[in-house]
């Protein structure tokens, strides 16, 4: 078993990030896969939140670079998959309490016991994004359809070339059909002309996404959610299964061609 580190990232705050690595994390996990999630949002952290963990937190990120406990203390099993878990962010402190090469290390730890560690990325190109993406193995960026989170998802994307870490997959969250249909927003097909990159997933616009979030239970463990179906698609492709595109708007003919740019057709 070693472990392959996935980080999701996004050059806008707000897209959704933090909610996709929680979500990609439990799918992974109800698929019997052995997934640890790192939140490498030093000082803000909400994945613990997402996950419903954040009243189990003892040690932190911080704890584990400074010595204060051991790598295995600072992971916070989830309540309901047993081979899910968390290492939280310190929430008082920044970003400079960590380097590139303490993420490595601590990943490298991580790999032999481990199938995925997903790794939450702060928003944005300073150090924490940085640190997020220096064991990274592949990179997720994660955008809306809306001009400027694609303007800065490109930023992104740049970066992750110039870094070798590229080139990253795209997911497209929160995508709603009908707005698209009305030109009131820009469609997949626009988003992935503009970033030239692979897609691997589009997710719905679907309320019980917040809700799911509110609660600390991801959507992905409701079997009658779109957005949570289309995560356990995007949990099956990062397996390395074939898993057709969700048909949100077959009357477009849009999907036809999503399925050509990611290779599918």
């Amino acid at each position: 078993m070693t472990a392959k580190v996935i980080t999701v990232t996004s050059g806008k705050g707000g897209v959704g990030k933090t909610t996709a690595v929680a979500n990609l994390a439990t799918a992974l996990a109800m698929d019997g896969k052995r997934v640890v999630c790192i939140d490498g949002d030093i000082g803000l952290r909400n994945l613990d939140v997402v996950m419903g963990l954040e009243n189990r937190i003892v040690y932190d990120l911080v704890d584990v670079i400074e010595g204060r406990c051991k790598l295995k203390q600072a992971m916070i099993r989830d309540k309901h998959l047993p081979d899910l878990y968390l290492i939280p962010a310190a929430q008082t402190r920044d970003k400079n309490a960590v380097s590139p090469s303490d993420m490595v290390r601590i990943c490298n730890d991580l790999r032999p016991d481990t199938d995925f560690v997903i790794v939450d990325s702060p928003a944005g190109i300073e150090r924490g994004f940085r640190n997020a993406i220096a064991a990274a193995d592949s990179v997720l960026v994660v955008t809306n359809p809306e001009v400027s989170a694609v303007r800065d998802a490109d930023r992104v994307v740049g970066l992750l070339e110039a870094e070798e870490k590229g080139p990253p997959s795209l997911i497209i969250n929160r995508l709603n059909p009908n707005l698209v249909k009305n030109n009131d927003m820009l469609s997949a097909e626009d988003v992935l002309d503009l970033l030239g990159i692979r897609l691997i997933g589009i997710v719905p616009e679907d309320e019980n996404v917040i809700i799911g979030s509110n609660r600390g239970a991801p959507t992905v463990g409701d079997a009658k959610s779109r957005a949570g179906q289309a995560f356990r698609n995007i949990a099956k492709r990062l397996q390395g299964e074939e898993v057709p595109f969700m048909d949100l708007a077959p009357q477009s003919g849009l999907w036809n061609a999503i399925q050509r740019f990611a290779g599918r057709k």
